[in-house]
């Protein structure tokens, strides 16, 4: 896991706030909708890398450290981890900038890392078929 004191590993994919409908009954931002903000970043970046279509075919395990509020500026960064001839792992950092917090936040409140994870996407044809990723060393 990334030291959380560090500041986001990779390049920022994508930043978004979630809704009152993102919220579970004790008004935290589900996972899933975190995870699923991930897997756009990650699948961004995949699409961008493997110059095609490509595909979530595996996530690493999920740890989640702090609680998503509503208002909360979520920010998605990532790099790439690993290039295989069909396959690419996108390593994905979730920090927030906790924006409208209590007033009295602390400016060592914020931003800090929520979760991490790696992705693995594989390119595929038109037709869902795995495909090589171009322009790798033979």
């Amino acid at each position: 896991m990334t030291d959380q004191s560090k500041h986001p590993d990779g390049e920022l994919l994508l930043r978004t706030s979630p809704r009152p409908s993102d919220t579970n009954m004790n008004g935290d931002i589900f996972g899933g909708w975190i995870m699923s903000q991930m897997d756009i970043a990650g699948g961004m970046m995949a699409i961008e890398t493997t110059r095609g279509r490509a595909v979530t075919i595996a996530v690493d395990a999920m740890k989640f450290i702090k609680p998503v509020k509503i208002g909360d500026i979520v920010c998605c960064y990532g790099k790439v981890a690993r290039i295989g001839n069909t396959s690419i792992t996108i390593r994905l950092e979730v920090w927030v900038k906790p924006i409208l917090r209590e007033l009295n936040a602390r400016e060592e409140d914020g931003p800090f890392m929520v979760t991490e994870a790696s992705f693995t996407y594989v390119a595929v044809d038109h037709e869902g078929r795995k495909r090589k990723i171009p322009n790798l060393p033979e």
